[in-house]
């Protein structure tokens, strides 16, 4: 098996769109997930080229470099903690990441912080408040629901973060749409 670490994958549109290149170029694998794809066997170097130049037309990019798949997977564990934070509310993020990652949190932290000009904290709260943004627009939650979906503490704290980062209290935001959000891979 052979495992290729892609940046830019945030949605399953785009694990769909990385498993049609790879069907298209007939390469068989075990998994596709955010961020991985296991493959069966290593490709040839120029199957690799080619599948790194169609991923590359369409955003993505085959990561090699360790320090750069470090990142991609403390962003994915972010995500899987925002998706699971109602459960996870006892759990701190730095410990979810230490334990998930197997490295220490300050070393995750300085790297993440070094390489991406954020701290995990800071995008942690940008991709809570772009995750919030997009059940305001799309789904019919009142605030108190929201903040329990993404793990706040209360009603009163997420709308305290929603208006410090945008600017506006969340139900405006509700009534200014859609135009305010942005892609989660631009966070």
């Amino acid at each position: 098996m052979f495992t290729l670490y892609i940046k830019n994958m945030v949605c399953h549109r785009c694990i769909l769109a990385v498993e049609g290149i790879l069907n298209n170029l007939a390469l068989p694998f075990k998994n596709i997930s955010l961020g991985e794809v296991i493959l069966d066997f290593q490709p040839a170097t120029g199957t690799l080229q080619t599948l790194s130049a169609q991923l590359s037309a369409i955003g993505f990019e085959i990561l090699d470099d360790k320090q750069n798949i470090i990142i991609e997977k403390i962003k994915k564990a972010i995500q899987q903690y925002l998706e699971n934070a109602p459960s996870l509310k006892s759990t701190r993020l730095s410990t979810y990441l230490a334990d998930k990652l197997h490295y220490e949190y300050t070393y995750l932290s300085d790297l993440f912080s070094s390489t991406e000009s954020i701290s995990i904290e800071q995008y942690f709260i940008r991709l809570r408040i772009e995750k919030a943004k997009e059940l305001l627009v799309y789904n019919n939650l009142n605030g108190s629901e929201i903040a329990d979906l993404l793990g706040y503490s209360s009603v009163n704290h997420f709308s305290a973060q929603f208006k410090k980062v945008t600017g506006v209290t969340p139900s405006a935001f509700k009534n200014i749409g859609r135009s305010k959000r942005l892609a989660i891979d631009k966070v």
